[in-house]
């Protein structure tokens, strides 16, 4: 797991790009660790399927490396889900007069005097 993706950036004009990099790269961390499940739950229902004692043996251990695996795409999309709204919450606390536009640009209101 990545951790906090803030510990990673340096400076600010340069946060959109390192965010984005970090939240592509713990999403193919994700996608891969789910196409190894894909494989072993593919492995888990042939040796099922088998009733060989051999394979039944086997699949103890597939399931517990199953189920780690899962642990860890949860965790990576825990950490996913709290950057991005770190992330959010940095990008409306750095221009409170302003609204962040789609591209991440602040678009600027005026205030007007009563």
């Amino acid at each position: 797991m990545e951790g906090d993706i803030f510990g990673e950036l340096g400076d600010t004009s340069q946060v959109d790009s390192r965010v984005l990099q970090v939240f592509q790269k713990s999403l193919v961390q994700a996608q891969d660790i789910l196409n190894q499940n894909r494989l072993l739950i593919n492995e888990i229902n042939q040796n099922h399927e088998s009733r060989m004692p051999d394979n039944l043996s086997r699949n103890v251990g597939l399931i517990r490396e199953l189920n780690s695996n899962i642990r860890r795409v949860v965790d990576l999309y825990a950490d996913l889900s709290s950057s991005f709204t770190k992330s959010q919450e940095a990008s409306s606390e750095g221009d409170s007069s302003g609204t962040l536009k789609s591209d991440g640009k602040v678009n600027q209101k005026r205030i007007r005097s009563s």
